[in-house]
């Protein structure tokens, strides 16, 4: 791939990731402006937190799909040279769901577009991560802490597979991601942490109250 393939390439990357659906969603469907509601950001745990399961599930599936549709923006000049490159190109996405065109550089945490790159490059480890996240919150009723876990043993699978591509990308991205969800940290420390309306922890909050 030559480099100004690559530069088209992870510009029409950036623009699919920075597509807001969690916002067009919420203004469209909900008349909710999920910038201003919640923590303000635009992904999955903001829209399961203000606008409901089904919005959150909309908004999950279509931001990993645009991670996905992203990295294979470096198919768009023929047969991609090596798998890395889906990961190279597949940055865009998720830099443009993080600081997306339509909504002033805003975005979200990435971790959807992000796994939505990682099924592109590694579609095992998306299965894996997948299990790990739906597990976690079925257990927790915490979509941000099932994010960070996801992360952090998608890292130590790259590593435990000697793919150091992925190590060095998986460590910066968990990095970024823990960052992003410092203000959650908090509230699951402080046992205030928004939760989904489903999960065994949910369930038995509410059993007793």
């Amino acid at each position: 791939m030559s480099s100004m393939h690559f530069i088209i390439s992870f510009i029409l990357a950036y623009c699919l990731g920075s597509l807001p659906f969690g916002y067009w969603i919420g203004k469209l469907f909900y008349n909710q402006d999920i910038l201003n509601a919640g923590s303000g950001n635009i992904g999955t745990t903001n829209t399961f937190r203000v606008l409901g399961n089904r919005a959150g599930l909309t908004v999950l599936v279509l931001d990993i799909l645009k991670g996905t549709a992203g990295a294979y923006m470096a198919a768009i000049w023929g047969n991609v040279p090596s798998k890395e490159w889906l990961f190279f190109v597949g940055l865009g996405a998720i830099i443009g769901h993080t600081f997306s065109m339509w909504i002033k550089f805003r975005g979200g945490k990435a971790v959807a577009t992000s796994a939505g790159v990682l099924l592109a490059y590694t579609p095992h480890l998306f299965v894996f991560a997948s299990l790990v996240f739906i597990t976690v919150i079925l257990l927790s009723s915490m979509v941000s802490l099932g994010s960070m876990i996801g992360f952090t043993l998608v890292t130590l699978a790259a590593i435990i597979e000697q793919d150091w591509l992925l190590t060095v990308i998986a460590v910066a991205l968990t990095i970024f991601v823990f960052y992003r969800h410092r203000e959650n940290i908090k509230r699951i420390k402080a046992g205030t942490e928004s939760l989904v309306p489903f999960g065994l922890y949910y369930w038995s909050k509410h059993r007793q109250s």
